[in-house]
């Protein structure tokens, strides 16, 4: 099945109501993240990409990509390119070692082509297609490490619940707002943690990354079908920022290390001047602002 098959729910999807809600679900909805990179994605990055030897350095860039910088919440092959060929290779542990950080040039190929499909369903079609045999295997070993972190995940990651004021504010946007989720993650364990919480029941679709990227989701889902600034994305990310706005749409930010405080603020507040009319211009530059001190571009042993 092709990625455009898969996203023809969203192309299909037909409102229900004047205004339309995007929600982001790692970091965003549920506090998933920092487990999810610490305990899945970190240690199986470490064994299949050869960082062994400079470990603690390499979790060190790992936190910060996916955790603590702009880079957060971006597509996983991303973040791993990032590591390898920018934030590791600048360590300080590194450099005084002079370890050599594995290079993968098949691999990073394909995580900057912009048509290739950054999942796993796109790593086997470029496995079946690739010319030569280091090509495949560095594929395959890409395709290894991102098959285990989603074993992983799927047996440690269980019993998180979704931030306080998640639950109120999509009981607060149910009648008023059609709701998707809009996330980078893959399908099965977006249904997964959200019908485990029983609040799957709040949306229309739950679109994870076989169906594209958060600006395909967003584009396909309202796309002539809303106005302007009727649509909005909730995130804690500047994907999800860069998604909204490159769709033209609004932006709800949820301010990581503060997530309840901004759903808090959501459920009390922004949800009520989105419906009215009143979020858009100061009200959401200001957000933006405040969320942007939040997410250095670079990291500590840079300064």
């Amino acid at each position: 099945m092709t990625h455009s098959d898969l996203a023809q729910p969203l192309r299909e999807f037909k409102p229900t109501k004047e205004f339309f809600v995007g929600i982001d679900s790692d970091g965003c909805a549920f506090d998933t993240m920092g487990i999810k990179q610490r305990e899945c994605f970190c240690p199986c990055m470490i064994g299949y990409f050869g960082l062994q030897p400079v470990a603690l350095a390499a979790r060190e860039c790992k936190e910060f990509a996916d955790l603590f910088s702009r880079t957060r919440g971006a597509n996983r092959h991303k973040t791993i390119v990032r590591i390898l060929t920018e934030l590791l290779p600048s360590h300080p542990v590194v450099k005084k070692r002079k370890f050599q950080v594995p290079r993968f040039p098949h691999y990073c190929a394909w995580v900057n082509d912009p048509d290739s499909l950054l999942s796993n369903d796109g790593l086997k079609k470029a496995i079946d297609s690739a010319d030569t045999n280091g090509a495949r295997k560095e594929l395959q070993n890409a395709l290894q490490w991102s098959l285990h972190v989603n074993e992983l995940v799927a047996a440690i990651v269980r019993d998180i619940p979704p931030f306080l004021f998640v639950r109120e504010s999509l009981e607060k946007m149910y009648d008023l707002a059609d709701i998707c989720v809009v996330s980078a993650t893959p399908g099965e364990a977006l249904k997964r943690e959200w019908a485990e919480h029983d609040i799957a029941k709040y949306t229309h679709i739950i679109a994870g990354q076989e169906m594209g990227t958060k600006k395909e989701h967003l584009a396909l889902a309202t796309g002539g079908k809303y106005q302007a600034d009727h649509v909005l994305m909730i995130g804690d990310a500047p994907g999800d920022m860069k998604a909204a706005k490159e769709n033209d749409i609004l932006f709800y930010p949820i301010n990581p290390g503060d997530e309840e405080k901004s759903w808090e603020r959501f459920y009390r507040e922004a949800f009520d001047r989105f419906i009215s009319g009143q979020y858009a211009g100061p009200y959401e530059q200001k957000l933006i602002a405040e969320f942007d001190e939040y997410l250095p571009e670079n990291p500590p042993w840079k300064k």
